[in-house]
């Protein structure tokens, strides 16, 4: 008998021992520590499927099927018991027009949970009085034997964009006008890349393929079903929250990778010294800290930026922590923090405004907030870098920040820069002069 089918019977009979008002029954489970937990949830036939791991790589979940869904995350905080935790995210603009498959918000709590935290594993049910028969019958489903997830082989035979580059630089154009008339000091502009491959990639592929090459990343995936998921890897936590302490952090302004040591700090230097990126950082900064002043007793910013080196670019991040005021929920610092200067704009109603007005798509869920809220611990990222995954389509997104000193130009390299961290994990048989971006 292996150790997930023990960790089974003994929740198997927990559940029938439990009484009504048990709400959570959580089993040790003894696996080995190159476990993947993307090869078992890839196994298994329960929606909606969540994966998350940390930035730090201390935490891995796996949540799978639903006791209850929420699009209101306060709804949840109010009946969570204390080592429950609900899964799910916001999305930048909900449903709207060009996006009616979009929710403004969707959170589940799991029917079950297989979690890693510092190398010890466990298993979990969540359970209410109506519940128990739907998680013994989904306890009964899981697929034990696990197979294990192919490597990609996809390749990319072309690509569009949303918008083309002529496009992007109408907008920018558009952008650099409403900042001169003072309408915002710094909008926020994505592009949305649709590529064509030779056979299709799974959301696990590519999940898997990410995590083992983009590192000081979080990694997320959320299908709500077979046919729709979201996957990426994002480097920018929007806030963790355990019970009144808070970090949350500046990231913006962006730089490529060098092809050598050398050529790397060179970059890395000009990036720290950079007036345009460092004004950008200040932004986001000067954003989050007053959203964050009527809701906390002190904070502490970084002075300075410090440098965060990714596989493809690198990144300028002030870090903030504060100490918040009693009775503020988790749903509260969603509303004020998402979205930030760093994926919107400044001020954020104005640069919202340009772009529903300008943008050619709904970003939908990207850009959103992605994670997990409970009663004593709550962490959501930022959804850059991601893809989201429809049948046999495969849709890329990216952002750059338009402040004064941009040019179309440089901000469309930028996208290719940052679309790469998923782009690259696929071979390509483009022709050269496809690729080409402006």
């Amino acid at each position: 008998m292996t150790a997930l089918q023990k960790a089974v019977e003994l929740l198997l009979e927990k559940i029938r021992q439990s009484t009504p008002t048990t709400q959570r029954i959580t089993v040790k489970l003894d696996l080995p520590a190159n476990t993947d937990l993307i090869d078992w949830m890839e196994s298994q036939p329960l929606f909606p499927k969540f994966y998350w791991q940390s930035r730090d790589c201390r935490e891995e979940v796996v949540a799978l099927g639903q006791i209850k869904t929420f699009t209101d995350p306060k709804a949840a905080e109010k009946i969570l018991a204390d080592d429950q935790r609900i899964w799910g995210g916001r999305s930048f603009d909900g449903r709207t027009q060009r996006n009616r498959r979009c929710m403004p918000s969707f959170f589940f709590l799991p029917l079950l949970e297989i979690f890693r935290l510092d190398g010890g594993w466990n298993i979990a049910v969540n359970l209410s009085a109506e519940s128990r028969g739907k998680v013994v019958e989904a306890l009964a489903q899981l697929t034990l034997a696990t197979v294990e997830v192919p490597q990609i082989t996809s390749k990319i035979l072309g690509r569009t964009y949303s918008p083309d580059f002529a496009g992007w630089s109408q907008m920018i154009g558009n952008a650099l006008d409403a900042i001169s008339q003072k309408v915002f000091e710094k909008v926020v502009l994505a592009r949305k890349t649709t590529l064509t491959l030779d056979t299709p990639v799974s959301p696990a592929q590519l999940l898997k393929a990410s995590r083992d090459n983009n590192h000081n990343s979080f990694h997320f995936m959320m299908a709500l079903d077979a046919k729709h998921c979201f996957v990426g890897s994002t480097p920018e936590r929007l806030f963790l929250r355990q019970e009144q302490d808070l970090l949350t952090e500046a990231l913006a302004g962006t730089i490529g990778r060098g092809v050598d040591m050398a050529e790397d700090n060179r970059l890395a230097q000009w990036l720290l010294d950079d007036n345009k990126n460092r004004y950008e950082n200040r932004l986001v900064v000067d954003d989050i800290v007053d959203r964050l002043v009527p809701r906390c007793i002190s904070m502490n910013v970084a002075q300075t930026p410090e440098l965060i080196r990714l596989r493809k670019v690198q990144h300028l991040k002030r870090g903030i922590d504060a100490q918040l005021n009693d009775g503020v929920e988790n749903s509260e610092l969603l509303d004020s923090l998402q979205p930030t200067a760093a994926i919107a704009g400044l001020p954020r109603d104005k640069a919202l405004d340009f772009i529903s007005e300008h943008e050619p798509f709904a970003r939908g869920w990207y850009s959103g907030a992605v994670g997990f809220l409970g009663a004593r611990r709550s962490e959501f990222c930022v959804a850059i870098r991601s893809a989201l995954i429809m049948g046999d389509e495969l849709h890329l997104f990216a952002g750059a920040g338009i402040v004064p000193g941009s040019t179309a130009d440089s901000e469309w390299k930028e996208l290719d820069r940052k679309t790469s961290t998923l782009c690259s994990l696929l071979a390509s048989d483009e022709p050269d002069w496809e690729r080409q971006t402006a």
